[in-house]
């Protein structure tokens, strides 16, 4: 099932994309309007390697862990923006929107 949302970010509105996956954990994306904070299913490098602005969130369930987690990578667009790894997914997201 893929399951589509509106998620608020302060004033701004941000995409949700979950997909429950078989046997294992959700995907999770929530997108801004200049980049996106991804769970651990997607790849890093792979972002890098095609320069977007992205950050990565692990161990996390829903778009509430994902605005709570904690930034363990992000790209070096994703920096230049002012995401720094450490901050909390909704603030790496203030600096995509």
């Amino acid at each position: 099932m893929i399951n589509i949302s509106t998620i608020k970010v302060d004033a701004k509105s941000c995409t949700g994309l979950r997909a429950d996956l078989p046997d294992s954990p959700p995907l999770l994306l929530i997108i801004g309007e200049k980049g996106f904070v991804m769970c651990g299913f997607l790849n890093i490098e792979s972002a890098e390697k095609l320069g977007v602005a992205a950050a990565v969130v692990s161990g996390v369930k829903t778009f509430d862990d994902v605005l709570n987690g904690q930034v363990k990578s992000a790209t070096a667009k994703a920096k230049n923006l002012g995401v720094e790894v450490g901050m909390k997914g909704i603030d790496a997201l203030r600096h995509m929107t």
